[in-house]
């Protein structure tokens, strides 16, 4: 990469003192054009492997509807899929993906019959009326 004297002194450029790559020619000028900070100068837009992995966490998310974002990350692994749980998460989120969630137990509503208290072990609220003589009503 050719520095020009201009831009020589500036670390981010020379890549002095600074850890990781240094930025190139095309790289340099747009920063110095547009008068912005260097973590700027590399931002990726979405990459033709992203809209592929995209789609088929869609297709997969869609036949499988009770996955989450882990059980179809092993799904995409079995495919054939080199993509990590950082990636299938932030796709997942970013798709508006979510496990459909299931609906409450049906609860009865109003007062319950109160619960009807035994005399002796064993004996059935029917077997109550077997003791009374015929005609005779409660005992």
């Amino acid at each position: 990469m050719r520095i020009s004297p201009i831009h020589a002194s500036c670390p981010w450029v020379s890549g002095g003192g600074v850890s990781g790559p240094s930025l190139g020619d095309r790289e340099v000028n747009a920063i110095v054009a547009l008068a912005v900070g260097t973590s700027l100068a590399r931002v990726f837009g979405l990459t033709d492997g992203d809209q592929k992995s995209r789609a088929r966490l869609r297709e997969l998310a869609n036949e499988r509807r009770r996955f989450g974002y882990r059980r179809l990350l092993i799904l995409l692994e079995r495919e054939g899929w080199a993509v990590n749980h950082k990636k299938v998460y932030r796709l997942y989120r970013e798709e508006g993906l979510a496990v459909r969630r299931r609906r409450g137990r049906k609860r009865a509503l109003g007062t319950r019959r109160p619960i009807i208290v035994l005399d002796r072990v064993n004996r059935r609220p029917s077997q109550a009326c077997h003791a009374c003589p015929a005609g005779q009503g409660e005992p």
